[in-house]
């Protein structure tokens, strides 16, 4: 038994448990939040058997995409006087991080 921990885009979130669940494969969905970018992530519990762990990464792979994105950085605190002119900076976001994880006991009760 496997248990994958995947961190999606929430952009990415429904599309990836829908395609998860046309294989099959069930999966719980908790709301999260990015700590580099503050922005709305889903973690993707999923338990299953060894054999099919490589359809769910396969899912995963092809349901998550890394995209660009423009984002404008938080000024810092300036003196009185000083004035900061904040530009927006292309970031790349999206993909998916992803843990598989051995699990001695899994049960649906």
């Amino acid at each position: 038994m496997k248990l994958i921990i995947a961190v999606v885009q929430g952009e990415d979130a429904g599309r990836t448990v829908l395609a998860l669940t046309d294989k099959g494969i069930s999966s719980t969905r908790v709301s999260s939040t990015g700590g580099f970018l503050q922005q709305g992530n889903a973690t993707l519990l999923i338990g299953l058997d060894d054999g099919q762990v490589a359809d769910a990464l396969e899912v995963i792979r092809e349901t998550c995409h890394e995209r660009s994105r423009y984002l404008t950085p938080v000024p810092p605190l300036a003196e009185p006087g000083e004035f900061f002119m904040a530009f927006p900076v292309e970031v790349q976001v999206g993909g998916a991080t992803v843990f598989v994880v051995p699990v001695d006991s899994f049960e649906k009760i």
